[in-house]
């Protein structure tokens, strides 16, 4: 019996004077908190997406204490309500957030494509687009798999007759969507931009119109039409010059295969 209690009693005891160091070891070692970050920190959502350009809501809220030229308007997410705590607690004026929206810069569904191969494999965008740059017509087109969806944490994004769609009502514009589509065809532009140019095809026109009736075959009839110089094809697909669209909407009326829209 004795030969159990010893050694029971000393690793009790080495357990006991371990605790013991490690309790004065925490209090000696603390490093000490700006209590202002703790406030922010409390403010934020949580999101962790890095639309704030920081990693993740620590690191946006231990920049913002640490840099007074860190803007407190940054976080998406958290819109408003976050920006104005967070000018409380730092004691800055108030700014507002400009409301940003996720887009999928691609308009191909059943009717305007297809696919070339049927693919039986993990049911994952990325998967897909590494055989051959996915199973669609279109090498730039939405392969549907919903891994955007995936990484969502607003319910945000569905995938509605084989490509992704955006709830502008749900989307916070945090841009966790477009890190990880494989074709980079998912954007964030600022919710009152309403003309979007629905394709990413890059390819002559002939060619994009054999992998789908609904992209942009670089015909400049929206280019030669827009009296605002804000719209022009470049590598053979329109591009939207935002700081000049004043979203009248002539660009998309002149688009031959309607690929551009503008939103309501």
């Amino acid at each position: 019996m004795t030969q159990i209690l010893i050694p029971a009693l000393i690793f009790a005891g080495l357990g006991i004077f371990a605790g013991l160091l490690l309790s004065i070891f925490s209090k000696v070692f603390a490093v000490k908190v700006d209590e202002r970050v703790e406030k922010i920190r409390d403010a934020l959502p949580g999101a962790n997406c890095g639309a704030c350009g920081f990693s993740g809501c620590d690191g946006y809220a231990a920049r913002l204490v640490e840099d007074d030229s860190v803007k407190t308007n940054l976080c998406l997410p958290g819109g408003a309500e976050a920006a104005k705590v967070i000018s409380e607690v730092l004691g800055k004026n108030f700014e507002a957030v400009e409301p940003m929206v996720a887009e999928v810069y691609c308009k191909g569904t059943s009717e305007t494509t297809g696919d070339i191969f049927e693919y039986d494999g993990i049911y994952s965008c990325s998967a897909c687009n590494l055989y051959y740059s996915g199973k669609g017509k279109c090498n730039y087109g939405c392969l549907g798999f919903g891994d955007c969806q995936k990484v969502c944490q607003y319910g945000a994004i569905s995938i509605v007759d084989g490509r992704a769609h955006v709830n502008e009502e749900l989307c916070v514009g945090c841009g966790m969507c477009a890190g990880v589509c494989p074709k980079g065809i998912i954007g964030v532009h600022k919710k009152a931009q309403k003309v979007v140019v629905k394709c990413f095809n890059c390819d002559l026109g002939k060619y994009t119109r054999s992998a789908c009736s609904a992209g942009c075959i670089g015909c400049k009839k929206c280019e030669k039409t827009c009296r605002y110089d804000a719209i022009h094809v470049e590598r053979n697909k329109a591009r939207i010059d935002y700081d000049k669209c004043t979203n009248c909407g002539e660009c998309a009326a002149a688009c031959p295969v309607q690929c551009i829209l503008v939103k309501e």
